[in-house]
């Protein structure tokens, strides 16, 4: 009956019935950003891979703060609120959007984007997403797939501790 059981949940964990595809393991691809020193960290392969600078939110409540998972992605996204074409040096989103289910959101109100105003980054200057140069967030747009766990807080710990204590490393 346990190697039943052991294999049902198996079966479960990396089958594409699990409600956002491949169960999610330590060492999968985990983003953290911390509204505290402005800065964005992709960890992979159970290591801190990069980190780059971000620019969030004019106030400290406007970008949500809890875990979250990456549910839309899109390449030269349409700015709904500004009726402005994707692709267009005036998009505010810039080249690239990696939406996240916030609030209880589906990805397209908060998200990790590119900016036509590059000077933004490191500042807090966000209605809520995350502003990433162009560049950085194009590179990091293929490692960060569908289903991957997005952390936003405001802390004094390094990226390595955070990821330790959110079981994104083994």
């Amino acid at each position: 009956m346990l190697q039943l059981i052991s294999s049902l949940f198996l079966v479960i964990s990396f089958s594409p019935i699990w409600p956002l595809g491949v169960n999610p393991l330590p060492g999968d691809p985990f983003v953290i950003v911390n509204k505290s020193t402005n800065e964005l960290a992709l960890i992979n392969d159970n290591r801190v891979q990069t980190v780059v600078q971000a620019g969030t939110g004019k106030t400290q409540d406007l970008t949500p703060e809890g875990l979250f998972i990456v549910t839309v992605k899109a390449e030269n996204p349409y700015y709904r609120r500004k009726n402005i074409p994707g692709g267009t040096a005036d998009n505010p989103l810039g080249t690239r959007w990696i939406g996240f289910d916030a609030k209880g959101t589906d990805g397209r109100i908060y998200g990790l984007h590119g900016t036509n105003n590059p000077a933004s980054i490191g500042h807090y200057v966000s209605e809520g997403c995350i502003r990433l140069q162009n560049e950085a967030i194009e590179a990091l747009y293929e490692f960060i797939p569908l289903g991957t766990k997005i952390l936003i807080i405001s802390s004094s710990k390094s990226f390595e501790e955070l990821a330790l204590e959110y079981n994104a490393v083994k």
